[in-house]
């Protein structure tokens, strides 16, 4: 079951942008849902997670203190994004896992993604 994420689009340098991802029913409390980003010719990069049950989040060093995830309702999650730079570009996805991972390959039910761009 695939999870789609929404709410990408063009923004400047400097601004802000918050995305969302829906799961098609309840996100149990045993699962862990990331955040990736892809560009083109590269491979896709961990942002942060959060664990469902408890909330606890965590962060790629790259986004870390710009980026906070968000539980909206039992059944979204969301990727709050300030302070946005042309780096941020990317296309980005939600995940599922039931590990505390930062590793891609843990993570199941991709969606299409969302694009962020970011003029600089």
């Amino acid at each position: 079951v695939q999870l789609q994420a929404c709410g990408g689009g063009l923004v400047q340098t400097g601004g802000s942008l918050r995305l969302s991802c829906a799961a098609p029913g309840r996100i149990y409390s045993s699962a862990v849902m990331g955040w990736f980003r892809q560009v083109p010719g590269k491979e896709r990069e961990f942002v942060g997670r959060i664990r469902w049950s408890t909330g606890r989040t965590a962060y790629a060093d790259s986004v870390k203190g710009r980026f906070a995830i968000s539980k909206d309702s039992p059944n979204a999650v969301s990727l709050q994004m300030d302070s946005l730079k042309p780096e941020d570009t990317a296309v980005y996805y939600c995940a599922r896992s039931t590990q505390w991972s930062y590793y891609a390959g843990d993570f199941g039910s991709w969606g299409q993604g969302t694009l962020v761009t970011v003029s600089s």
